[in-house]
């Protein structure tokens, strides 16, 4: 049952105002934002982005419908099979999965009053319809309406649900308000109002709208909070002692991936919960957009061998990526890797992996003498599915997936190409890959 909350809640839907825009609301940004989740006529478990800026929200979800469609048919024949039915229940179920992320508890699910809510038919914004005819329709429809934000805020309302079987329900006996326009927007209000917002401003730890003001695009607390649960800036593993301030990151391995180009650019590091998750999904950040990336190979989120357990934590006292680390820091990388630490074995070590006594430890040296057989759980030849939500960032300007036959090849030199993007941020989780992409074509990041 739905319990409709009192007035109380109306200063914790204005919190959540402020947090996400700022003082004040931008209505070219806000209009941007004012979609439904609706689906691509062409890719029919695709979700179609209007206009830049709500793929914080969009790209998140589409990779747990991806997720869940693998889980469920193991291959790309759900491509084929894909109806209005299976639309709905896989949408509903990412939605409800990203909830559940963010609590155990009560789950405030934020819809609007009135006649404001239906100002817009649902249907208008349904990518479900098979006649190709109609796949401009949302963004035509989309483009010519007046969105107010003051209005949009004065509308919102409150259901109250105390177990997800209830959400679920809910959400399906409403498919029509996800779709229709502020169905973005209501998702995002309901993620916030059920995580809390004094927890959601605690986990940020910025003063920063979550929405950039200037821009428009999602901050990486936003990404973090629809990929995990948690709405930490950083994409690092565990918390981080950064000059005595403690800065979070992911708590543990997640359920889909992360990586992004601003680990290239040295602007970030992304650890090993966000790189290596639990399935083969991970939603891919350029500097301007979010994608999603996927593959059908089980064996890329194998459980690491020791060997790969023992690169990772090498690195992770490495942050510069030099793959070498301070002689210091030998014993603790031993430890971490419950192996023999006693300062005497060592100093022996320290000799022998640094006769030149320059105080540092390479990599290669570390790896030969402690791990001599490398192991890989990752098979040498997969598939890679790319998806950009933007059409107009796709192949003749409709969404569909764009699929590559990715190998990693056994030299540790990697072939360095800025004008590749694609490429560069796919080194940044396998360093030696390549990839041929159908009809030659890399498909964009932006």
């Amino acid at each position: 049952m739905a319990e409709t909350l009192p007035s109380a809640i109306e200063q914790e839907l204005l919190g959540i105002k402020n947090l996400l825009w700022g003082s004040e609301i931008k209505t070219d940004i806000f209009k941007r934002w004012s979609q439904g989740f609706y689906f691509s006529g062409n890719e029919k478990s695709a979700l179609e982005q209007s206009e830049g800026g709500p793929c914080a929200i969009i790209a998140p979800v589409q990779a747990f419908i991806i997720k869940n469609l693998l889980l469920e048919y193991k291959d790309l024949s759900f491509r084929e099979k894909v109806n209005l039915e299976i639309q709905n229940h896989f949408l509903i179920n990412a939605l409800s999965e990203i909830l559940g992320q963010c609590t155990s508890q009560k789950y405030y699910i934020v819809y609007l009053d009135s006649t404001f809510s239906d100002s817009v038919s649902a249907s208008d914004f349904n990518g479900d319809k098979n006649d190709n005819s109609m796949l401009g329709s949302p963004k035509s429809l989309y483009s010519s309406l007046i969105t107010d934000p003051l209005r949009f805020h004065e509308e919102l309302r409150v259901h109250c649900f105390h177990c997800m079987d209830d959400v679920v329900k809910y959400y399906f006996e409403n498919i029509e308000k996800l779709k229709a326009q502020y169905g973005v927007l209501l998702f995002l209000y309901s993620v916030i109002a059920s995580k809390g917002l004094e927890q959601v401003k605690s986990e940020s730890e910025t003063q920063d709208p979550l929405i950039d003001e200037t821009y428009g695009y999602g901050s990486q607390s936003l990404i973090n909070l629809m990929i995990t649960g948690r709405a930490t800036t950083y994409v690092w593993d565990h918390d981080q002692d950064v000059g005595g301030l403690k800065l979070r990151g992911i708590e543990k391995q997640s359920q889909i991936g992360f990586i992004t180009i601003m680990e290239y650019h040295r602007f970030c590091t992304v650890g090993s919960f966000y790189k290596n998750p639990i399935h083969p999904v991970w939603v891919v950040a350029s500097d301007t957009h979010l994608t999603v990336l996927f593959s059908d190979e089980r064996k890329l989120v194998s459980p690491e061998t020791k060997s790969e357990q023992a690169r990772r934590v090498f690195k992770s006292f490495d942050p510069e990526g030099n793959n070498f680390i301070s002689s210091d820091k030998l014993q603790d990388v031993l430890r971490a890797l419950d192996l023999v630490s006693e300062l005497e074995y060592v100093n022996i070590m320290k000799k022998k992996m640094d006769g030149e006594n320059l105080g540092i430890i390479l990599l290669h040296a570390f790896m030969d003498e402690f791990f001599p057989k490398e192991e890989s759980s990752t098979p040498d030849m997969f598939t890679l599915i790319h998806y950009n939500g933007l059409a107009q960032s796709n192949v003749k300007g409709q969404v569909q997936y764009h699929i590559g036959s990715a190998i990693l090849l056994e030299s540790d030199l990697k072939s360095v190409c800025e004008s590749n993007p694609m490429l560069t941020v796919l080194q940044t989780k396998w360093p030696n890959i390549e990839v041929n992409w159908c009809d030659n074509v890399t498909p964009s990041l932006n």
